[in-house]
């Protein structure tokens, strides 16, 4: 028999922007393989978490995947659900509301994110009572002049990959101190799973590093320094397949009557970023265009090519956005165009 370490992973009740939190449960196990069979449904105090009352406080984490957890010896990550005690999922669980149950949408996302100071409340490279080189020399550089946190970006892709996460690249972004991770999966609901557990590894990893993670999609404020998305890459079988110009064109228009209720699950705050300058569309927009990142909806030059068969970017998205909720609105309006 042996010890095994299952850190059960669920999304707070915290509004705008849920929470990641999690505990370990430690439980022996003769040949443990690591799979959602062996694993069960597990509790936690909802009243600490803005999920429930105090006098009926028990909420019901049901695990949903699980990856190895490769900084512990006999570690496991457990992603759960939120339920109550019935059952029910309850309202701040995103996961439940995604109608793909066939895994045909598959989902790329684009996670943008400041890496913080602990001590100076500032992105790494900012000095404290000012400000940096302009933007321009970040995106993408090499070299200690211009590159802040590369340790801790390496790192971070280590674990991931280490996880079985499939993840698929890193790179600095526009502003000092900003970075991107891409991962892709086919099903929207593993695509969240994965986003999810990737953030929390990066949680957790910068407090051996006395930093912290920024995911507001405007920390720097109303300056000329970028902000922060999460590009949603997706495409169902029709997408895919189609060839068509006139069937891609109609999937995005179905986005046009529906912009608020995109945006009103695209991430708290997302109107500091969503201005119309740094490469975004105006919030109170809506457009789509092929290979246009000033657009709402970009249509890839790669699609086009390809003889319109691929994908879609909506480049929406704030980096803070729940990747459940996000793809749950997406599915249902291209649904709603076929």
């Amino acid at each position: 028999m042996a010890k095994i370490k299952l850190e059960y992973i669920w999304l707070d009740g915290y509004e705008p922007t849920q929470n990641l939190r999690s505990k370990t449960k430690v439980e022996e196990h003769e040949n443990f393989k690591g799979t959602l069979e062996e694993l069960g449904n597990w509790s936690f105090d909802g009243s600490s978490t803005k999920q429930a009352e105090g006098g009926s406080s028990d909420c019901l984490l049901v695990p949903v995947s699980i990856y190895p957890d490769p900084t512990r010896i006999n570690g496991y990550l457990v992603m759960s659900e939120v339920m109550y005690a019935d059952g029910v999922p309850h309202p701040s669980n995103g996961r439940a509301t995604i109608d793909d149950d066939n895994d045909d949408f598959w989902f790329g996302f684009e996670q943008e994110y400041f890496i913080m100071d602990t001590k100076t409340l500032l992105p790494l490279g900012f000095p404290v009572g000012g400000y940096p080189a302009p933007q321009g020399m970040y995106y993408c550089s090499v070299g200690g002049k211009n590159t802040h946190g590369r340790k801790l970006v390496e790192e971070h892709a280590d674990l991931c990959i280490a996880a079985g996460l499939n993840f698929e690249g890193i790179n600095q972004e526009v502003a000092c101190g900003q970075w991107e991770f891409q991962l892709f999966a086919k099903g929207a609901k593993k695509a969240g799973d994965e986003i999810w557990i990737a953030r929390y590894l990066l949680d957790r990893l910068t407090e051996k590093y006395g930093y912290y993670i920024e995911y507001h999609p405007k920390p720097l404020g109303d300056t000329d320094w970028n902000g922060s998305g999460m590009h949603a890459n997706f495409s169902n079988e029709v997408l895919r397949t189609c060839g068509d110009q006139a069937t891609y064109e109609r999937i995005c228009e179905a986005f046009r009557p529906v912009t608020a209720e995109h945006i009103a699950v695209y991430g708290a705050y997302n109107d500091l970023r969503l201005t119309g300058k740094h490469e975004t569309a105006s919030i109170h927009d809506f457009s789509f265009g092929i290979s246009d990142r000033g657009a709402s909806i970009r249509i890839p030059l790669i699609t086009v090519q390809k003889g319109w068969k691929g994908w879609l970017e909506d480049r929406r998205p704030a980096s803070n956005g729940d990747p459940y909720k996000i793809a749950a609105r997406i599915i249902k309006t291209v649904k709603s165009a076929l």
